[in-house]
């Protein structure tokens, strides 16, 4: 079996502190890093040199902020793209907007900024550096570059006293923002009830939530424990905790709880659609999108056992294919389909069935 070669990291950052401490260990886990430097205009002359294959990216810098040159770098030639962001609400918003407009992934800057943090978060650093690696962000991404007020033709509210016997549940992870955002915002205000996972850290979900309900007819929110599901709602998982969907009555709630990591991720994706195959059985659907690793693939595998429709991103639409290719190979999936038909398919299957039509004159 031919050996992976280490990725070439380009640092960008004003901080020469980060920068020293985030090369030295990558070096010190032998991935290559091919320069740094303390802003983009600095980094795009270095770069032209010797090209890498992932950058991380500071946000908030001297000359040219990361947002003007992510969203350069996206039109003229995309290349993963790591951001480093702080955990403050500002910084939150600023990482959602990067993600949009085609960063691949967040690393928190509060840890990686420190030297005995950064120990914790060494394994995540790395992790995430080789999953970005494999990914292949392209121009022009098909979701919207800046939230926009768009306005909800039925409000949530007017739905709310539906109990949907239909739910949709999502698992996705890298590049997986700009794919929930592609689907959610092509939904009809009367979509079923959704409940989704995205990979994310801890904090960066609400602003997450808060951006594709701008941009979508149906409401979005970050999750909160004993949320109803119901027909015109999303609900993504809260960073760093577990979202499962439990019944109610007639209705679906989520429950949403602190445990371990679970195929190393919290919130996963195993873990929702392992509770949506139990509660929801063949009323759901189980979308699995792009995203590295093999998190959603046992959980939607059972969500077909139970009768569940299951649908898989294709490859050519993924910024990383790993999490669908492994659902696949576990004989999980029913669809495999572009990003850009899932919408349509999630309205098809959860439409409500039609009754016969009677004779004219008969019963």
């Amino acid at each position: 079996m031919t050996p992976v070669a280490a990725p070439n990291v380009f640092i960008i950052d004003d901080s020469a502190l980060v920068r020293q401490v985030l090369a030295d260990t990558l070096r010190s886990e032998n991935i290559n890093v091919i320069g740094t430097a303390p802003d983009p205009i600095f980094a795009r002359q270095k770069m032209e040199k010797n090209w890498p294959d992932v950058i991380l990216l500071d946000m908030e810098m001297p000359r040219m902020d990361g947002m003007t040159f992510l969203k350069q770098l996206m039109q003229e030639r995309p290349t993963p793209v790591i951001i480093c962001s702080t955990l403050t609400e500002k910084g939150a918003q600023l990482t959602i907007d990067a993600m949009a407009a085609g960063a691949v992934s967040v690393l928190t800057k509060s840890s990686v900024g420190v030297r005995d943090g950064l120990n914790e978060l060494k394994g995540q650093l790395i992790r995430a550096i080789r999953e970005a690696s494999q990914a292949r962000p392209v121009r022009n991404h098909i979701v919207h570059s800046a939230p926009t007020a768009v306005p909800k033709s039925q409000p949530a509210q007017a739905l709310s006293y539906r109990t949907t016997d239909r739910v949709v549940a999502i698992g996705t992870s890298t590049g997986g923002t700009q794919a929930l955002e592609a689907v959610l915002s092509a939904l009809p205000p009367d979509a079923p009830g959704i409940v989704a996972v995205q990979h994310m850290p801890e904090k960066f979900t609400a602003a997450f939530a808060k951006r594709l309900n701008s941009v979508s007819r149906i409401e979005v929110r970050e999750a909160q424990d004993g949320d109803r599901v119901y027909a015109g709602l999303a609900l993504i998982a809260p960073g760093g905790r577990h979202m499962e969907l439990v019944r109610s009555g007639a209705q679906y709630r989520v429950r949403i709880f602190d445990g371990p990591h679970v195929t190393r991720h919290k919130p996963s994706v195993d873990v929702l659609f392992r509770s949506v195959a139990q509660v929801a059985g063949h009323n759901a659907t189980g979308i699995i999108m792009t995203g590295m690793g093999d998190d959603g693939a046992r959980g939607l595998k059972l969500m077909k056992d139970k009768g569940a429709a299951t649908v898989a991103q294709d490859e050519t639409s993924c910024v990383v294919f790993g999490m669908p290719r492994e659902a696949i190979k576990l004989g999980a999936v029913d669809i495999v389909t572009p990003l850009k038909q899932i919408p349509q398919l999630i309205m098809q299957r959860c439409a409500p069935r039609e009754e016969p039509a009677r004779r004219p004159g008969g019963l």
